[in-house]
């Protein structure tokens, strides 16, 4: 189903950022609709229902038959034909990457206990000829909340992510050249500084409060509104659990925007979601 002006206008306003990261890409958007509602429906989903829901949220009919394509290619999704229509469905590697993601998206901001100072410090360093490892390794232990303090140091102030981290290095297959200790790192006034070098907070407290202007600018009017502004919700809330390690609020700046940022996520998610189930088996009605 193409796109229409009333269709885009049901996804507006659409979240701004003062530092433009470019818009969300057609594949982002399937995998937040996977996510929100095939997933826990559990059910096949057919074409059809792809185009309408992502149309709502702006997604041309080609990006969405590409996204869905790519998607089976990667053993996300398989499709079943029936006559000329298709019903896809989430497979095992699908279900484990959703599942995944969803606990880590749900799970994320919450306030954590008092901080002992203990400091998990990894000594990993890959030859500047290993591109491609030396990008996996980057990605994967910032995934897991570590800040790259210099070159080769990568810090967390949680050291209780130890064995995943090892299971990272692992994998990567740099276990054996690499190093872990906990320890502390001066006083708080120094941990508060190591923070500031590991991490861009500044950076950081910028995406939150682009987060909370776009969120609190979403006044969905009628169902299918409310659809599209639950799924532009949770699409630009899905990218802080990578964007922030989850620092205790002992290394934080005073009035932390986070903090306002999660308020405000759940608030919406909570008030919105029941409407934005309502209209997904709407989009889903053969």
């Amino acid at each position: 189903m193409p796109r229409t002006d009333e269709d885009a206008a049901h996804a507006q306003p659409e979240f701004r950022r003062r530092r433009e990261l470019g818009a969300a890409s057609a594949r982002s958007l399937l995998l937040t609709v996977l996510g929100e509602f095939v997933l826990p429906a559990g059910e096949p989903v057919w074409t059809a229902t792809f185009l309408r829901a992502l149309g709502l949220l702006g997604v041309e009919e080609k990006a969405v038959r590409q996204a869905l394509a790519r998607s089976a290619t990667e053993g996300w999704l398989a499709g079943e034909r029936h006559g000329r229509r298709t019903a896809w469905r989430l497979t095992r590697s699908g279900e484990r990457l959703l599942t995944d993601g969803t606990e880590r998206i749900y799970g994320f901001g919450r306030p954590v206990g008092e901080w002992d100072g203990q400091w998990l410090v990894v000594l990993a360093t890959v030859p500047e000829t290993s591109r491609r490892v030396r990008h996996l390794l980057r990605t994967r232990l910032a995934w897991n909340g570590l800040g790259n303090l210099a070159p080769g140091v990568w810090v967390s102030p949680h050291p209780e992510r130890g064995p995943e981290v090892r299971e990272v290095l692992a994998e990567i297959g740099v276990a054996d050249a690499a190093t872990l200790f906990t320890g502390r790192l001066g006083d708080l006034a120094e941990a508060r500084h190591v923070a500031a070098q590991a991490w861009d907070l500044d950076e950081i407290e910028l995406a939150y409060e682009d987060f909370l202007d776009a969120g609190r600018a979403l006044r969905p009017a009628d169902d299918p509104g409310t659809f599209a502004a639950h799924a532009r919700l949770v699409q630009e809330w899905r990218r802080f659990p990578f964007l922030d390690p989850g620092l205790p609020a002992e290394l934080l700046p005073d009035d932390w925007s986070g903090s306002q940022a999660f308020a405000l996520f759940h608030e919406r998610h909570d008030l919105w979601r029941p409407v934005a189930d309502r209209h997904w088996k709407t989009l889903s009605a053969d």
